[in-house]
């Protein structure tokens, strides 16, 4: 019975071969659960997607993209972008801030202290600070950039985000700490978004190498330039000064330059001067807030009236000269049309205008051939040159060439040739389109005038010199605080005499006239100065906004009377 009893009692103790093999089994799965596990953790859920920036694709959404490319480059903590805040309105106080302050309200604004004091650390994290057009996340106008500082590695982001942006026209990067390298980064950025960009601001950025002349190459787009407060000295302002203008090259698309705020003395004034002298792009300058003292600022007053020219500038100017004069021989002689002109122009001198022996070799060919018909070709011939200078005598070059037959029926009566300008022939009424036409094709003269080197300007030469009639292009100067005397302002007021003359001598309107807002103010002399305050006379009649507030204010004193429906 024991052993019974012990048999039973042993069988719990003692496995089972079914159940050995099932514990078995049960060992061996979790042995391969445990090796499967890290190959399921391993593919994250998002790694079906690609991580890598290069292949993303921008929707021009600014906000968007900016962040995407963030994320797949491996930042955590990156600026984010946000509207830009309008100006707040001017405080009004109202009648509720004398009242006084319950408990109540007393308690809401401690539980609400906590909420400002994060606004207020919301306030000071970077950011990037976008302008829209027309409440549009598509149409990103300005960018602002203040405060921190901008990465290589952030204008690699910028590269693939902004050019996207079909409407950017300005950038402003204020104290973001920009290093020579990373302007050459910022330039080859300014490159990719060259078909919209017109204004970029980099102020608060100094540089060991100063080489923000570098924005202004002769591939730049850029037509409006900032760099105030960039502790630009002579030496930065000799390489502006050269970027400007060359013997060899010019800048031709920078309209403004702001250079206020810096350390620009006499010599760097005068490289700027230097700079001034054959270029025919800039409207607007300014050198507020710098070290300008009377050398520089006689320099900057000489380039805008008749100047000079130096020996090098003589050389260049005679070389292009010859060029001129070759490249006109090489186009005149051998082409169709040229000769086509030409027995056109000896058909119309066989008419008896210039050239009696050639008339008279003419009439007696023709009277050998046909002597009854000539007195009616001579008939037709001068009644076909009255219609002509009656109706198209006055017509231009562009309105088109007169057809073979006309010409043919014409014969030597023609006397109107296309080269000939309208404004020469004499005695012919021009109607108002005929006038339109001339003023376009004057504008037309203008714009082509302002392409060509100014060295090819005309010139005066007196006691052995040439003498070129000076920069009239530039509208604007700005010299406010500087360190100019009354000396320096003898050689403004010897410019504005002058400009002020070359516009009332000019018989056409159209063209550049010279300074039209000229700021002398807080410098090294007295307001009352006598030199100064005939610069503002004769400145006055020139500004045009000033000349826009006079008629305002006039008519504000004598509105025009009411019609006598009203009264």
């Amino acid at each position: 019975m024991s052993s019974e009893q012990s048999a039973p009692g042993a069988s719990p103790r003692a496995p089972r071969p079914g159940t050995q093999k099932s514990s078995g089994a049960v060992t061996k799965k979790g042995e391969r659960s445990a090796k499967e596990k890290p190959a399921a953790v391993l593919p994250p859920v998002g790694e079906e997607e690609p991580k890598n920036p290069e292949e993303y694709q921008c929707s021009g959404v600014l906000e968007i993209d900016f962040t995407e490319l963030c994320t797949r480059s491996g930042y955590m903590d990156f600026p984010k972008v946000v509207n830009r805040p309008c100006p707040h309105p001017p405080f009004v106080p109202s009648a509720s801030l004398s009242e006084k302050v319950t408990p109540e309200d007393s308690r809401l604004s401690g539980s609400c202290s906590l909420s400002s004091l994060e606004s207020k650390y919301v306030f000071f994290r970077p950011t990037i600070q976008v302008e829209l057009e027309q409440e549009d996340s598509k149409s990103v106008k300005e960018i602002y950039i203040r405060g921190w500082k901008v990465e290589e590695r952030i204008l690699g982001i910028f590269s693939k985000c902004l050019p996207p942006l079909t409407q950017l026209q300005a950038i402003n990067l204020w104290k973001v700490g920009l290093t020579d390298k990373t302007l050459t980064t910022f330039i080859d950025l300014l490159r990719l978004c060259s078909s919209t960009l017109r204004k970029v601001y980099l102020e608060g950025n100094p540089l060991p190498e100063q080489s923000y002349h570098k924005l202004m190459a002769l591939d730049s787009t850029i037509a409006h330039l900032s760099l105030r407060n960039n502790n630009i000295d002579d030496r930065g302002a000799q390489l502006l000064g050269q970027a400007l203008s060359t013997l060899r090259s010019c800048n031709r698309t920078l309209v403004s330059l702001n250079l206020g705020f810096n350390h620009i003395g006499d010599e760097g004034a005068g490289y700027i001067a230097d700079g001034l002298r054959l270029n025919r792009s800039l409207l607007w300058l300014s050198l507020a807030h710098n070290r300008i003292q009377d050398k520089g600022a006689l320099k900057l007053a000489e380039v805008l009236r008749p100047f000079e020219l130096t020996h090098t500038e003589v050389v260049e100017r005679r070389r292009l000269l010859l060029e001129k004069g070759t490249q006109e021989r090489s186009r005149s002689p051998s082409s169709s049309r040229h000769g086509d002109s030409k027995t056109d122009r000896e058909k119309s001198q066989m008419v008896g205008i210039s050239n009696s022996a050639l008339v008279d070799k003419t009439d007696k060919t023709q009277a050998m051939k046909t002597p009854k018909g000539l007195g009616k070709k001579k008939e037709k011939s001068w009644e076909l040159t009255k219609k002509e200078e009656k109706s198209g005598a006055g017509q231009l070059p562009t309105q088109g060439t007169p057809k073979k037959e006309d010409a043919t029926k014409a014969g030597k009566g023609k006397v109107t040739i296309p080269e000939q300008k309208p404004s020469r022939v004499k005695g012919i009424k021009i109607g108002s389109r005929e006038k339109r036409s001339i003023f376009l094709e004057s504008e037309l003269v203008v714009e082509a005038t302002e392409v060509i080197n100014p060295l090819l300007e005309p010139v005066e030469h007196r006691d052995g010199k040439v003498f070129m009639p000076g920069n009239k292009v530039l509208l604007h100067l700005n010299l406010l605080r500087n360190r100019i005397t009354e000396a320096g302002l003898e050689g403004f007021l010897a410019t504005v005499q002058h400009q002020v003359q070359f516009s009332k001598d000019k018989s056409v309107s159209k063209g550049p006239v010279g300074l039209l807002w000229l700021s002398l103010a807080k410098n090294c002399f007295a307001p009352q100065c006598p030199a100064y305050a005939k610069i503002q006379e004769l400145m006055l009649p020139r500004d045009p906004i000033k000349v826009k507030l006079r008629e305002d204010e006039a008519m504000a004193f004598f509105p025009e009377p009411l019609p006598p429906a009203c009264l």
